[in-house]
Parts: C-alpha cells; structure tokens; sequence
C-alpha cells in the first residue's frame, strides 16, 4: 500500500509541476480547450449581436477595391444612417479611421456619427520602446499608445476602445476586457456592453447604492446625467475604479438583486445586471468562448446592409431592432488578410476567423456571462494531485492488464466528464495533463517499478539458493526451472563425508534453541575450509556433512583440494573444542572419490541437488571405519 501511495503522489506531483509551467498551461489551452471545444462542437448564439462584413463579395457589389481602407467614408455614413433607421441600439466599427481623407467626406461622416449618437470607434495601439538608462546594452521600456481617430470622428463618436487580441503563441484564446498595457481602458466590447445596457444604469445605480451608498455617490445618478457630464469611456473607468476599491461589492450586489423581487421579475433585465456586475468585478483577461466556426455569428454582407428596409433585404428577413452591430473585415478566406485570427474553429483549408466577429463574440460573451471558466489554481492543482493518487494506485497494486484496461477507462470516464462541465458550465478542465502526462506515467511507472521489486527479489531468491546450491546450478535454474528434472549428470567427484560423536548425548543435555547455536558455530569450523579450497557443501544431516569437488575427470589437483580441507577442517574443530565451554565433538572424516551421478534428485514437488553412486556410499562407510581404528 505505501509504495501505490507512493507512485500515486509522484504522478499526482509530476502532473502539477508541469501544469504550473508556462509550457503546460500553453499545452492546456492549445491543445486541451481545442479538444472540448471540438467534442462541445457548435452553441447556440445569442442573437444580439449581428456582423456587417466588409467583404470581397461587397467591394464587388459597389464596384469598391478589396483594401477597405479605400472604401469612401461617406458610404460609412450611409450605413450608419441606414442602421439607425433600422432601431440598431449600438453601432461599433472594427476599422480604424486615423488618417484624414476629403475634409466633405470627413464630415459628412462625422455629422452621422454625431446624429446616431451610438457608434463606437476602434482605436489602434502603437508600440513605443523608450531607453531607461544611457547604458546601449540597457533593455528599453515599451509605452503602449492608444491611437485615436482623427479629430471630427472621435469627438462625435459615443465612444473610441481598442481591441487587440493576444495571440500565444499564435493562436487567439482570450481577449482583453481591460487593456492594462493601455491604462486598464475599457475595450471594444466592454464599452459596447456599457452603451447596450445604458437603460439599465438606473437600476444599476440603484442596487449600488443600496449595498454601498458612499461608493454609489460617486457616480452620476441616472444614464442621462452620465451621459451629459461624461464620456461613456470616463464612465466605465470610473465604475472599474469603485469595484476595485471595494472587492466585495460585487457579491453584495449580486445577492441584493436575487432579493429584489422588482427586478427579479424581468429575467432578462436581471440576467443583464448580474452581467454588468460581474464584467466590473471579473479578470482583465478571458478566454473567449468560441460558438462555433467562422460565420457563426449572424453576418450580413455590408452591401446587404446598405438596402435594409424595414427589417428585410428582398426576402431576407433581418430585424436589428435594439441590436448591436458590429462592422468590419470578414468574409470566410481571410487567411491571407491581416485581420485574420487562428483560433480553435480554423481550418487547415484557410478558414479564419475575423477579428470584427471576435470581437461580436466576445460582446455575446458578455451578454450572457458565460465565458470559458477555467478552475480556480486550488482546484486546478487538486484535481491533478487526486487523479495522479488515484491512477498511481491503482496501477501499482493491479496487474499489467487490469492497470492497462483501468487507465484507459478512467481517462475515458475523466474526459467525458471534463466535456460535460465544458458543455454544460463552460468550465475549463485540464485534459491534456492528466490524460497525456500522468495516465502513461502512472502505467509505465508502475511497471517499471515492478521490474524493479521482481529483479530485486529474484536477486534475493537467487542469494538463498545460493546457500543450499551451487552458484552455476542456480544459474541454470534461473534461467530454466525445467533443468530440475534433466539435469543430472555423471562426473568425477570426490565426497568428503563428516560425522560427529556424542551427539546423541549431547543433544539430549541441551536445550533445542542452544544445541542450534552451538551447531551453527559447528558447522561454521567446517564450512570455512570446504569453501576456501573450492569445494562446496551439499548436504547437512543431524551432525554429519557431505561435501562435494567435482570436475569432468580425474584431477590429481582437485584431489589435492580436498585433502587440505580435510585436514583443515580437522585443525578448525580442534580450536573450536578448545574455545567451547565444555560441550565437545570429536568429528570423524571420510574422503573417496570417483564417478557419481550429480543432479536434482527426488519426484512430485520435492527434489534435492545431491550426489549418488557407489563413491557415496564408500565415503560414508569410511568415515565410519574411523571408529574401528581409533582415527578421525
């Protein structure tokens, strides 16, 4: 059990070091999101935002060049009048407008701005890297400058944002709704959300003040006074400033709105609120929650939008009442354009997503308060550690195919159950992870260290067997348990046969645990010799030993061998009399040699490894001829 607790807190620790680095939370939202999403597939959109595309099938319709840069700003105009008729509540343009044209084109469109009094302009960042030190090899610090539209637009536009999208390392995932870089200035879509929900500030207000009244009086009372005294951009910057000053105030907000039985009666008024609250109070980085490929988002080419009448264009029905439309560069081969985005739902055939229906996208997000949720780095790293314990365990205490069948089923049961929370609550489980790295880690992990345990326990067996056998015998055996019944052979042996007297007498005054003591020590005087002149010990009986040399032939050295062991034996056990406290043994030897069968002896489950023949026998019947002549 406490090596399977161990493996599993390996696995479990192995998974949350690399989910921790940059490199495994890379791999999570490249490779992990992108699989959720592809199993999720398709969402259902909310349907208050619509896309105008600027597009090649557009530029063809009004006989305009591809670049929309060159398009005539006064047909800018037209759509935004057009679109103002149609009761559209925000208008946003994904196209910049810093440089100045025609001065009548300029303000024609700067005049329609003003009149809708709904159009949001985006605004470009540009990079400026300005030295800190005079030192040349110093880094230089990079200021981040927002770019304004020329001066006729911004000042009538509602409102000018930036949207820039962080491509790590080249794919978009998340989205801004604060630009630290730039001031924490509101986005493109934050700042469209504000505008959209503007008949709501009241409420808004109201709730605030009820939970914080000195935060509340901070900010203008109702949407017409906000608007009047302050631009929508000073706002929301304003409001961001009051929530990050108070951290609470969200949560207070949110449960005084689930009391409020006036605006909980209105679910979509509410759903909208609970929104706001939390775009102000939430992180300035979300991952964008994708609803499907391009096009995904209702978009209507921009020639299309300049004859709306009425909610339709011929037979096509189009209501955009109260909607927000979101007017850019898309069209469904924007691979080789510059507002084009490698995203979960591109395709290998060059289908891009544009960075005008990002940025619809992210505005739906908004709306309904479901971007992708990514666990929290507590649970993040709980989820790791307890799926690594419980792979790690479970692999280390099953066998190779049950470890096998479980990891696959578990990963299996894991990724169906990470694909349910994405589908369901659009919260963002790590997959990759735990699925790729700690599942084969904990596998091979186990199995490699089964190795291990078995290699080190057959060494253990090997080094027992080691004391009743031969090593070249339990070399053999190890390498083929079948050599027991086939591997006798004959061979020239010499026997050494040893017996004790009074042993009978002895063993009868002692006690079994001393007579073992005093044994051993027996033994350990004759064992030494027989082993220091190459001999080995097969057999121990009561008081006698039977010690072995064998070769292919006769050997006069071999001969040679076992006499000094003989002789050997006899001086050790002289000195062993003499160091032994009155308990004595006088051993008698005998030695023969000659051919004898040598090998695994015995039937069914028992054999023993033990010499036989006639020489045996002779060397047993001398050693007990000692007795008749008085010698050992």
């Amino acid at each position: 059990m406490s090596k399977a607790i161990t493996l599993g807190l390996l696995t479990g620790i192995a998974g949350i070091m690399l989910g921790i680095l940059p490199f495994g939370l890379r791999i999570e939202e490249n490779s992990g999101l992108d699989l959720l999403f592809k199993i999720r597939g398709e969402k259902k959109v909310p349907s208050d935002a619509v896309v105008v595309s600027i597009d090649k099938e557009s530029s063809e319709h009004l006989s305009l060049p591809d670049n929309p840069d060159k398009w005539p700003r006064s047909l800018h105009a037209r759509l935004v009048e057009n679109l103002s008729k149609e009761g559209v509540r925000v208008i946003a343009f994904d196209v910049h407008f810093i440089e100045h044209r025609s001065p009548e084109e300029d303000g024609l469109f700067a005049r329609i701005i003003d009149e809708a009094g709904n159009v949001v302009l985006c605004e470009p960042l540009k990079t400026k890297e300005v030295p800190i030190s005079d030192d040349p090899d110093a880094q230089n610090h990079n200021i981040i400058k927002l770019v304004k539209p020329i001066d006729p637009l911004s000042h009538t536009a509602a409102a000018t944002a930036p949207f820039v999208l962080p491509r790590i390392p080249f794919k978009v995932n998340r989205y801004w709704t604060f630009q630290a870089g730039a001031g924490d200035s509101p986005t493109l879509p934050v700042v469209v959300f504000q505008l959209y929900t503007m008949p709501l500030y009241e409420n808004f207000i109201d709730l605030m003040y009820k939970v914080s009244p000195h935060e509340a009086e901070k900010l203008p009372p109702d949407g017409d006074t906000a608007m009047k005294t302050m631009n929508i951009k000073g706002l929301i910057m304003d409001i961001r400033g009051v929530f990050e000053s108070e951290p609470l105030l969200a949560a207070r907000m949110s449960e005084e709105l689930e009391n409020s039985e006036t605006l909980a009666a209105d679910a979509e008024e509410t759903g909208k609120l609970k929104s706001l609250i939390k775009m102000y109070a939430g992180s300035n980085n979300r991952y964008i929650n994708f609803y499907g490929p391009p096009g995904t988002i209702t978009t209507i080419p921009y020639y299309q939008a300049l004859q709306i009448r009425n909610g339709a264009v011929g037979n096509r029905q189009i209501d955009l009442k109260n909607k927000v439309v979101f007017v850019g560069l898309s069209e469904v081969l924007l691979a080789e354009r510059k507002d084009s985005f490698y995203t979960v739902f591109s395709q290998a055939n060059g289908v891009f997503i544009s960075g005008v229906e990002i940025a619809a996208t992210a505005f739906s997000n908004l709306i309904e308060d479901r971007p992708v949720k990514p666990l929290g780095s507590y649970f993040f790293i709980l989820v790791l550690l307890f799926w690594g314990i419980a792979l790690g365990m479970i692999c280390r205490m099953s066998s190779i195919l049950v470890a096998l069948l479980s990891v696959v089923g578990l990963s299996i049961a894991y990724l169906v159950l990470a694909a349910y929370q994405f589908k369901m609550n659009d919260v963002l489980y790590p997959v990759v992870i735990p699925l790729v790295l700690q599942g084969p880690f904990a596998f091979f992990g186990s199995v490699l260290w089964n190795y291990i345990d078995v290699n080190k326990e057959r060494q253990n067996i090997r080094k027992a067997f080691e004391h009743y056998l031969p090593k070249e015998v339990v070399d053999q055996l190890a390498k083929d348990v079948a050599h027991i019944k086939t591997g006798s052979r004959v061979v020239y042996g010499i026997c050494l046969f040893t017996d004790a007297q009074q042993y009978t007498s002895l063993s009868e005054t002692m006690e079994p645990h001393e007579l073992g003591k005093f044994m051993n020590k027996y033994y350990e005087a004759m064992f030494n010799p027989v082993k220091k002149h190459g001999g080995f010990v097969s057999g121990v009986i009561g008081d006698s030993m039977l010690a072995l040399w064998v070769s292919a032939s006769s050997d006069a050295a071999l001969r040679d061998k076992a006499c000094l062991a003989a002789i050997d034996i006899a001086k050790e056990l002289e000195k062993f009399d003499q160091s032994s406290d009155g308990a004595k043994l006088k051993t008698r030897i005998g030695l023969h040699c000659g051919q004898i069968l040598l090998g695994h002896i015995g039937a069914l489950d028992h054999y023993e490894y033990t010499p036989m023949g006639d020489i045996v026998n002779t060397a047993s019947r001398i050693e007990g001829l000692n007795k008749h002549v008085g010698t050992t």
